[in-house]
C-alpha cells in the first residue's frame, strides 16, 4: 500500500492514478442548507450525487468490473451519497469486503463528522489510511446559517443547537483520528456572505489538532436547495481565501467535487454510459455472500405498473413502452392514478435502472413480454415482475383478490424448427 499514490491527498499522483467511490451510503445525519441529493443530473460533479445505491456485495462486484476496466485505480472510497456514518453498518461491511480482497488497496473516507468517532477503533483496524472531514464553520453562529438541522441520536436538533453538537463531535473526530495516525483532510464549503470570512479561522482551529490538508470548495448552486439562489464564488475569492487559509495548513488546488459514484482519474470526464453499465452489471450478479436475495413476494401491492398500448388490454413489451399506467389496488376497485413516461430507447441496462427508479413505489409491474436484464434489475429493485395478457381490470382484480392468474400468463415461445414466420405460439 503506497499512500502516496491518493490522487486527492497528492496532486503529484492525480496524473496517474485514480479512485472509485462506492456509494453504499445513501442516509444523512444533516440537512445544509446548500445541498439538495434528491436532484441528479448525469452532467453534474458534486458531492451528494450519484445514479444509483449499491449493497455491499453489488459494490464489490462492482468494483470487479472497476478493476477490469481501469488498471489505474489506487484508491476505493466511500463519501455517500450521504453519510458514510449515518450508514455505520453499510460502510463498514464494504470497507471490510474491499480489505479482505484487496489488501494493498488505499481506503478512504469522506464524512461530515457527527458520528465517526465510535468507529475510529474499527477504521483503523480496516487500516483506513485516508479520511475527508468537512468542516463549514468553528463557531455556531455562522454554523446556524449552514444547517437547517442536525440529527443525533433518534432527535433532531435545530440550527444552532445542531451547529454546537456537530462541532464539538468534528473536533472529537479530528484528533481521534489523528491520535489513531490516520491522515485528515478538511473539506470547506466556501458560502459567500455566510462563511467566506471564517475559513482562516477554520484552517487555523483544524491546524491546531494536526489536520494535514485543507480543500477550500466553491460553493456549487444546488437546484432545490435553501440556498439555490446564493451566488457562487468567483475564482479570485477562492484564490484569495486559500492564500489566508495556506498560512496555517497546506492547501488542495486540485479539487475535482467528486460525484458519490465517480470513478477514474480527477479531472478525467465521467464516462457515464461505462459506470451504469458497470453499476447494472454488478446488481445483476447474484452472488450475494451465504444467502440469496429471493424474489420478493407481493401479497397485496398497493401501486401496480401496466404496459398498454390502448389502456385495456395488458398488451406490450416493456421494451416498447414509452409510458406506463399506474393502478392503485387499494381501492374496492382497480383505479388507473397516474400514467408515467419512460426514457428514451438506448442506454442498455442504465435505462431499465432508470424505469426501476420511476416505478420503485409500485409492488407488481405487467407486462406483455420482457427481457431477462430488465426484469432481473426490477425484481432486484422489489419490483414483482408478471407477463400476462388480458384485460388489465381482471388481472388486477385477481391479484388484489390473491387469485390464480395462471390462465392470462403470457405461453412460452417455443420453436417447432418450421421454416414458417409464424410466431412461435403453436400451429393453428
Amino acid at each position: 500500500m503506497n499512500l502516496e499514490n491518493h490522487p486527492c491527498f497528492n496532486p503529484g499522483a492525480c496524473k496517474s492514478f485514480g479512485r472509485v467511490h462506492l456509494p453504499v451510503a445513501p442516509r444523512c445525519n444533516i440537512q445544509c442548507n446548500f445541498c439538495n441529493r434528491k436532484f441528479d443530473c448525469v452532467n453534474e460533479t458534486r458531492p451528494g450525487v450519484t445514479s444509483t445505491i449499491l449493497k455491499p456485495f453489488q459494490a464489490m462486484n462492482y468494483l470487479e468490473e472497476v478493476f477490469k476496466q481501469k488498471r489505474d485505480i489506487a484508491v476505493v472510497g466511500i463519501a455517500g451519497p450521504g453519510d458514510p456514518f449515518a450508514n455505520p453498518d453499510q460502510t463498514l461491511a464494504t470497507l471490510s469486503l474491499v480489505r479482505e480482497k484487496y489488501p494493498e488497496m488505499i481506503l478512504c473516507l469522506s464524512t461530515n463528522g457527527l458520528n465517526i468517532f465510535p468507529y475510529l477503533d474499527e477504521i483503523k483496524r480496516l487500516k483506513v489510511s485516508h479520511v475527508t472531514i468537512t468542516v463549514n464553520a468553528v463557531d455556531p453562529e455562522i454554523g446556524e446559517k449552514v444547517y437547517s438541522w442536525v440529527r443525533t441520536g433518534k432527535r433532531s436538533v435545530g440550527p444552532r443547537k445542531g451547529a454546537e453538537i456537530l462541532l464539538e463531535k468534528q473536533l472529537e473526530a479530528v484528533q481521534g483520528l489523528k491520535e489513531r495516525g490516520i491522515i485528515v483532510k478538511i473539506n470547506t464549503i466556501i458560502l459567500p456572505g455566510i462563511n467566506d470570512h471564517h475559513a482562516e479561522a477554520i484552517a487555523k482551529k483544524m491546524a491546531g489538532l494536526k489536520a494535514d490538508l485543507h480543500n477550500c470548495i466553491a460553493y456549487y448552486p444546488s437546484q432545490g436547495s435553501n440556498l439555490a439562489d446564493l451566488e457562487e464564488p468567483s475564482k479570485k475569492m477562492i484564490q484569495a481565501i486559500r492564500k489566508k487559509t495556506g498560512a496555517h495548513l497546506p492547501q488542495m488546488l486540485h479539487c475535482a467535487r467528486c460525484r458519490a459514484d465517480a470513478v477514474g482519474k480527477l479531472g478525467e470526464k465521467e464516462d457515464t454510459d461505462l459506470m451504469g453499465n458497470m453499476i447494472a452489471q454488478a446488481m445483476i450478479k447474484e452472488d450475494e455472500p451465504k444467502k440469496e436475495a429471493p424474489e420478493p413476494v407481493v401479497e397485496k401491492p398497493r401501486l401496480a405498473a401496466v404496459a398498454t398500448r390502448e389502456g385495456v388490454l395488458v398488451n406490450q413489451h416493456l421494451g416498447e413502452a414509452t409510458h406506463l399506467n399506474i393502478y392503485d389496488l387499494g381501492l374496492d376497485v382497480p383505479v388507473m392514478v397516474d400514467k408515467r413516461s419512460l426514457p428514451e430507447p438506448g442506454g442498455r441496462n442504465i435505462r431499465w435502472m432508470q424505469v426501476a427508479e420511476i416505478i420503485k413505489d409500485c409492488g407488481v409491474l405487467l407486462v406483455s413480454g420482457i427481457g431477462q436484464a430488465p426484469k432481473t434489475i426490477l425484481t432486484r429493485g422489489g419490483v414483482r415482475v408478471l407477463e400476462v395478457n388480458g384485460l388489465i381490470t381482471e388481472v388486477l382484480t385477481h391479484i388484489k383478490n390473491k387469485t390464480s392468474i395462471s390462465h392470462l400468463k403470457v405461453r412460452e415461445r417455443t420453436d417447432c424448427g418450421a421454416t414458417c414466420q409464424g410466431s412461435g405460439m403453436g400451429c393453428m
